[in-house]
């Protein structure tokens, strides 16, 4: 038996132009973009900082050298700060130094001509002599978990033997040692409270712009600048950490991108901006990070902090690294990260 709903209509009872039903419905949300313009929409709304020119070395012929002290002790000194030249011209140094590594691997560099420059080789040979220091100075026994005060040792043979450092890189003038060396005894760390942060890291970060302003760090170093120096500097004072059980100054707990470093994760962003296969979701991947930690800042430094910590598990230890990971491309990361050095480490009153 044919039931009547299912029973055919007679052709007269079927319209000679049916209704196109789907020009009546309502369109249920807009089309799907495609990720190339998702990607431009968002670059457009969220654009990343861009890198200011950086102004050739000033004639210094009748410059005034001045010891630096501690200016900034109020906001509104932070702010003066913040609005100066000054700013602008760190801002620039350290988005160039970022610049000049894009695409490019550690081991790139170490065959390049850059890494036979005299200046890089006086500026390793310094660290080396610093890493013979640290040697020199082992821990006392103390029973405390923080804080070794042989710490303090360490940093007064460091603050003797930087004016004769400064004479190997080319420094010659007394006041000129006296003003650049400052910041370089002020990226080991913090003898009074026996601690390191990303202020002291920012510390040897504008010992080479001093450089640079001097012209004896011209543009061309710039590349071993940010994968041969900083990295060497970045691994003594991993040691430095481990010897002396030195507090995190300024820490933002797991909440912080990192208890110590900031500047190997722009500068290893950089690197992989164009990567073909090394996407952010691979610092949880162990094989990833053995395999080419040794040629990216970002991976060395993850790997690093994954060594350090008891718990395991970036998730854990470190949420805004994990957070991080799910962006969806290098770029992406390295515009926020650009972002965050402007506005969290240049842009809080120390």
């Amino acid at each position: 038996m044919i039931m009547p709903s299912a029973m055919p209509l007679p052709d007269s009872a079927i319209p000679s132009n049916p209704p196109n039903l789907a020009d009546k419905l309502p369109r249920l949300g807009t089309p799907r973009r495609k990720p190339q313009q998702q990607a431009s929409d968002e670059s457009t709304a969220n654009p990343p900082l861009p890198t200011p020119s950086l102004p050739s070395p000033p004639e210094l012929s009748d410059h005034t050298y001045i010891k630096p002290s501690r200016r900034i002790l109020s906001e509104k000194d932070h702010q003066l700060f913040v609005e100066s030249r000054t700013h602008e011209l760190i801002v620039a140094f350290v988005f160039h130094l970022s610049d000049s590594v894009r695409d490019k691997t550690i081991s790139d560099v170490v065959k390049s001509p850059a890494a036979e420059d005299a200046e890089v080789k006086a500026l390793l040979s310094v660290l080396d002599e610093a890493q013979a220091i640290l040697q020199r100075c082992p821990p006392v026994d103390t029973g405390s978990r923080f804080g070794n005060p042989a710490f303090r040792t360490f940093l007064d043979q460091v603050q003797e033997s930087i004016p004769a450092w400064q004479r190997q890189l080319g420094v010659q003038d007394d006041a000129a040692i006296d003003e650049v060396g400052t910041y370089l005894a002020n990226a080991f760390g913090n003898g009074t409270r026996i601690d390191y942060g990303s202020g002291h890291e920012l510390n040897f970060l504008l010992f080479l712009l001093c450089l640079n302003r001097l012209s004896l760090l011209p543009e061309r170093t710039f590349p071993a600048l940010a994968l041969l120096i900083f990295p060497r500097y970045l691994h003594l004072m991993r040691d430095v950490q481990s010897t002396y059980y030195l507090e995190p100054a300024g820490s933002h707990g797991v909440w912080g991108l990192d208890d110590y470093q900031f500047l190997p994760f722009l500068f290893g962003a950089s690197q992989l901006v164009n990567h073909k296969h090394i996407r952010p979701l691979s610092i949880h991947n162990p094989l990833i990070i053995e395999e080419c930690a040794r040629d990216y800042l970002y991976l060395d430094q993850i790997a690093w902090v994954n060594e350090t910590k008891t718990v395991k598990g970036l998730r854990w230890h470190s949420p805004m690294l994990d957070d991080i990971s799910a962006a969806k491309n290098w770029a992406k990361i390295e515009a926020g990260l650009r972002k965050m050095f402007v506005h969290e480490v240049l842009g809080k009153l120390p």
